[in-house]
C-alpha cells in the first residue's frame, strides 16, 4: 500500500517543488495537495470520522491566509487519538527564529525544513516509511 502524503501550502510554486522532490525520492506514494489548510482539516476530520486511512505524512506550510499552519496544528491536536496520527513536517521560510523554535518545540511536529525542500531532507523523511524498504 502506498504512503499517503499531504502537502498543505498556498504557494503553487512550493506545491510543485515539493511534489517534484517526492518524485525524486522514488517512493511508493499517493500525494494529495491542498492550497487551503481549512479544506485539508475538513478532509482529515471526515477521514477520522469515517475511519478511513489518515495520511502517513503531512507537509505543512505555516504562513497561509484564512487558516495558518499553527491553527491547523491546534485543531489536529483536538482530535482524539484513536489511531496513529500522521507525521507532520513543517515547510516554511521561517521569517524569524521565534517560529523556528516554536516548530522545534511543538509536540506534533516531527521536523521542520526550509523551503524549498532539499532532496536529501525529503529522502530522510520518506525512505524509512516506504513500505518497499
Amino acid at each position: 500500500m502506498p504512503l499517503e502524503i499531504w502537502i498543505i501550502d498556498d504557494d503553487l510554486v512550493s506545491l510543485y517543488a515539493t511534489r517534484y522532490r517526492i518524485d525524486q525520492a522514488n517512493v511508493n506514494a499517493k500525494v494529495l495537495d491542498f492550497d487551503n489548510a481549512e479544506i485539508a482539516l475538513n478532509v482529515y476530520l471526515e477521514k477520522q470520522r469515517t475511519e478511513q486511512n489518515l495520511p502517513d505524512i503531512i507537509l505543512l506550510d505555516l504562513v497561509m491566509p484564512e487558516m495558518c499552519g499553527w491553527r491547523f496544528l491546534e485543531e489536529i491536536d483536538k482530535v482524539p487519538e484513536t489511531r496513529k496520527k500522521p507525521e507532520i513536517y513543517v515547510l516554511s521560510a521561517f521569517s524569524n527564529s521565534k517560529d523556528r523554535k516554536r516548530a522545534k518545540d511543538h509536540g506534533a511536529i516531527h521536523g521542520h525544513f526550509d523551503k524549498p525542500l532539499s532532496k536529501l531532507n525529503m529522502e530522510k523523511m520518506l525512505i524509512p516509511l516506504d513500505p518497499r524498504s
